[in-house]
């Protein structure tokens, strides 16, 4: 696949070096020389020096044939502004950006072919925003993942010394945890490793809670 990813941050270049790795052709875009000198050294792609949001720089990186434009500049309006040239001029099948303001986020409606031709959205802060609030609705949770449009979750847990789940079979979990009996009317998944299911203390121990009736259907 071809991609190519403006801006060369923090996030930019992780996913520069994630991408290369996967034999794809990767050209890394950015306005400081800086960022850029000495990535070919030990990275298989190319790199631009320019703005991001610049039509003859975009073309100079390949944007007539480019699958994906990745914008993850630290300017939304250059990000913005790089995904509508894409579409505009190359027609790039997937624009993905970087937005972090709330003002736009609150308006998901002008993302659209008809006004900023954005397909995937990237909120860092509101990422972050949405797990600290999960962290703080299930207190001593190491990780909370929704599934299912939010229908699911899957919450991690570390089982200490001393607590409601050391010494105890996953069956019993619902006797232990009077939270878990609201949180888990339907049922309760056990992953069984060589026979035991028995909770000892310092495991990581995984609850799914379906937090109301659902159907989910794999294709």
């Amino acid at each position: 696949m071809k991609i190519i990813i403006l801006g060369a941050g923090q996030v930019g270049l992780s996913m520069a070096e994630i991408l290369a790795r996967e034999n794809n052709d990767v050209t890394l875009v950015d306005i400081d020389p800086g960022r850029l000198e000495g990535l070919q050294d030990h990275l298989d792609l190319r790199v631009i020096e320019g703005s991001a949001s610049h039509p003859d720089v975009l073309e100079q990186a390949g944007g007539h044939d480019a699958d994906l434009v990745l914008a993850v500049t630290n300017q939304d309006e250059v990000n913005m502004a790089a995904c509508q040239i894409a579409y505009s001029l190359f027609r790039t099948p997937t624009k993905i950006a970087r937005i972090r303001s709330t003002s736009y986020l609150s308006h998901p409606e002008i993302f659209c072919d008809k006004a900023i031709p954005i397909d995937v959205l990237i909120s860092p802060e509101e990422i972050i925003t949405q797990q600290v609030l999960r962290l703080i609705e299930y207190p001593g949770a190491l990780q909370v993942v929704d599934f299912a449009a939010g229908r699911i979750q899957l919450i991690g847990l570390r089982a200490y010394f001393g607590g409601p789940l050391v010494g105890h079979q996953l069956g019993e979990l619902r006797n232990h945890l009077p939270t878990a009996k609201r949180a888990l009317p339907q049922s309760t998944v056990t992953i069984r490793r060589l026979f035991h299911t028995v909770i000892r203390s310092s495991n990581l121990t995984t609850k799914f809670s379906l937090l109301r009736p659902t159907t989910i259907s794999v294709e």
